[in-house]
């Protein structure tokens, strides 16, 4: 297992752990002050755990060998359970605090004391940034030198992006219901509280929108940048035997596990033998720069013209 993929595990049990921590705290919260924020929240929360759950079990299930009903593999699997995530953040998460929120500006209930929101709050916020760390640390190991935003944007690994949007939108959440309890006591008008939900929910909503593009394009199947289509020309014009190239055609089937199509033609003089020598060098070559690029399949036209 390379140490991008581990970090991402523990980053992904760390979130798990921890909101269902924050989801249990926030909940009883909820039960004692009547804040609808702190229940969105609470919700919020516990849909988190779940999302957890289902991309720890889409990694695990593209991390199954190919087999003769799945011979490219099973990487899209991520892919599948990513987009339930993205599903469940807008309708679950945004849909339920938008709904409470809506509720509570409707039929306001005066707050009793904040104190319990207060306390969860604030340890909710500790346990959510050590998520976040945790989170952010594995995106790191994946982007490099890349910008924050370019990086999420052109990022393969739901396990890494979406923990990452998830923690970061809870960390938002916790600041908006913290504003509305703080701002409802302080006017003592609970339409703060209702507020500061709807807030959530829109935050959430947002989110899975975000979540539900990217998974889709992933889903659909998706190509490598510019850069890399353009290093995988250099690489097949550099071989000695090789005259000329199509674009080549690729496809991610997974976070690291990329298919290459390539068109090459050969010089005419090469002798079958010598042909098929220069179609592994060629492979070689682009695996060395490219180990994401798992299968390649090369369209030889002079070994096509002799055969």
């Amino acid at each position: 297992m390379s140490s991008t993929a581990s970090s991402s595990k523990f980053a992904i049990y760390g979130a798990i752990g921890a909101n269902v921590a924050i989801a249990i705290s926030k909940f009883v919260a909820a039960f004692y002050t009547g804040s609808s924020a702190m229940l969105s929240e609470g919700i919020h929360s516990l849909v988190d755990s779940g999302n957890g759950v289902l991309i720890l079990f889409g990694v695990r299930q593209a991390e199954k060998p190919a087999d003769a009903r799945h011979p490219f593999g099973r990487s899209k699997e991520l892919y599948f359970w990513a987009l339930i995530v993205a599903i469940l953040v807008f309708s679950v998460g945004g849909g339920m605090s938008f709904y409470e929120g809506i509720q509570h500006l409707q039929h306001p209930v005066p707050l009793s004391d904040p104190t319990w929101n207060y306390v969860v709050l604030g340890l909710s916020l500790l346990f959510e940034s050590i998520s976040c760390f945790l989170a952010f640390r594995a995106f790191n190991s994946e982007r490099g030198d890349r910008p924050f935003w370019a990086s999420i944007r052109s990022s393969k690994d739901p396990a890494v992006f979406a923990i990452l949007l998830e923690d970061l939108a809870a960390l938002l959440g916790l600041l908006i219901a913290l504003a509305g309890v703080f701002f409802g006591h302080l006017f003592e008008n609970p339409t703060f509280d209702g507020i500061a939900s709807i807030g959530i929910g829109l935050l959430l909503v947002s989110v899975a929108v975000f979540l539900i593009y990217k998974t889709k394009g992933l889903l659909v199947g998706e190509g490598v940048d510019a850069q890399t289509l353009t290093d995988l020309e250099r690489i097949a014009r550099a071989q000695p035997y090789v005259k000329e190239i199509r674009s080549p055609l690729t496809m991610y089937l997974g976070a690291n596990d990329v298919v290459l199509a390539l068109d090459v033609d050969f010089g005419d003089s090469l002798l079958p033998g010598q042909v098929a020598m220069a179609v592994e060098q060629l492979q070689d070559a682009i695996r060395a720069e490219h180990p994401e690029v798992k299968r390649i399949f090369i369209e030889a036209k002079n070994l096509v013209g002799r055969a």
